[in-house]
């Protein structure tokens, strides 16, 4: 429906910009709610949601903004862009069994499947939060945007450790604060493995990890911030989900990935979970959710 300004011209929606214009998804949120404190669109590429959960915990600690609404949206399964990440391999190819064709850290991984959605939270002051009575699911502890400085494609396994220590001294933890990762991990053979040997890096092979690309396909820009969603669903119910389809895990994959069933977090589980997201260019993005 339409915001606090009214109702929308049609003349207005034949002039807005192209329906590709990155920008689009957050002017119409703005109108719609009627949210005049910026309305802005990271774009990096595959780390693009979980850039825009920091900026928005950015905004929100500066005293910039009381609430700012953050997440990521793709729309991307058309000829164009499956033509382009099929010609440089990134797509598997079991189009004979689709529904096992994403399978994050496993030794038989070909590559991702692109898929579309969006995952959108609200973020807040805690007092802010606390004065409308708001239900607080969890925290932004921490979080850290860099860039790798090194290929357009080839992911650095150094500076995603980089990325992953920068979000944990933002949120003055350290490795052993963290119950869980949620990896970035696309299904793609050699992104898995240096994102695997970076978190191990970081946080050795005790912390379990998953990733829900092997559910949902991989969402783009969406993604990080629905992995955010998944860690505060994890850290509110307590139970993580499974890495589906990971038949014989990677050798080379020196992690505790779940991959049966969801697993119920142990009692002892630190009450905090990181994001990771990467994305071509070298965009790195990671983020530290704390339960409450």
């Amino acid at each position: 429906g339409p915001g606090a300004g009214g109702v929308r011209p049609a003349e207005s929606l034949a002039a807005y910009p192209n329906p590709a214009d990155g920008q689009r998804p957050a002017a119409w949120v703005s109108i719609d709610l009627g949210a005049r404190g910026g309305a802005r669109t990271p774009v990096s590429a595959c780390a693009s949601g979980a850039e825009a959960i920091v900026q928005a915990a950015e905004l929100i600690r500066s005293g910039a903004a009381d609430v700012v609404i953050a997440g990521g949206v793709d729309a991307s399964v058309n000829d164009l862009v499956l033509s382009g990440f099929a010609q440089i391999r990134a797509l598997s190819t079991r189009s004979d069994d689709p529904q096992r064709a994403s399978r994050p850290f496993d030794g038989g991984r070909d590559g991702f499947v692109l898929a579309e959605g969006a995952a959108v939270v609200v973020l807040e002051s805690e007092e802010h939060a606390r004065a409308r009575g708001a239900a607080i699911l969890g925290a932004v502890a921490g979080g850290a945007v860099t860039s790798d400085a090194n290929d357009i494609v080839a992911a650095d396994p150094a500076m995603q450790r980089r990325v992953m220590q920068k979000a944990l001294d933002s949120a003055g933890l350290q490795p052993a604060d963290i119950g869980f990762v949620h990896a970035h991990a696309t299904s793609t053979p050699v992104g898995d493995r240096l994102e695997g040997q970076a978190i191990n890096a970081v946080f050795g092979a005790r912390v379990p990890v998953t990733s829900t690309k092997g559910h949902t396909g991989h969402l783009l820009g969406g993604a990080g911030a629905l992995a955010a969603v998944v860690v505060l669903e994890a850290l509110r119910t307590g139970r993580l989900p499974e890495t589906l389809n990971v038949e014989a895990l990677d050798p080379e994959v020196d992690l505790n990935v779940i991959t049966e069933g969801t697993h119920q977090l142990p009692p002892d589980c630190a009450p905090a979970g990181l994001v990771n997201a990467f994305g071509f260019g070298g965009h790195s993005v990671a983020l530290v959710i704390t339960g409450v």
